[in-house]
């Protein structure tokens, strides 16, 4: 089992900066791809970063990159994702996800685990 606390959420204007955290625990992680997704009301989950846990590559959606940066803590067990330049429709519950398998995948059906989510706010 895999369990992901994610904190770090909160209101932020237009503009600004936050830092989500997601604290891993449970059965160890080596091949495992790490992510974020993100979900507003009415619509479906959406992929928005991952990173391989045993390396670096990291993948990006279209929508958040080149301003969302996701960074992981093997020792700690920790995945960030650092959020700059925020705009108002980054406004969501974004969700820690783990999929248990060296290839990562963008779609919600194809995630093992999930944190319980953690709204951001994106004021303009």
């Amino acid at each position: 089992q895999v369990h992901l606390v994610e904190s770090g959420g909160g209101l932020v204007q237009a503009g600004g900066s936050l830092r989500l955290t997601c604290a891993a625990s449970g059965r160890t992680f080596g091949h495992y791809h790490m992510g974020w997704f993100r979900q507003t009301p009415g619509n479906e989950r959406d992929f928005v970063a991952t990173i391989h846990w045993g390396g670096t590559n990291t993948i990006y959606s279209d929508s958040v990159r080149g301003r969302f940066t996701i960074s992981k803590d093997n020792a700690q067990k920790m995945v960030y994702l650092q959020m700059n330049n925020l705009k108002p429709e980054d406004t969501a519950v974004y969700y820690c996800a783990v999929r248990t398998s060296t290839v990562y995948a963008t779609a919600p059906s194809r995630i093992n685990y999930w944190g319980q989510g953690i709204q951001v706010t994106v004021s303009s």
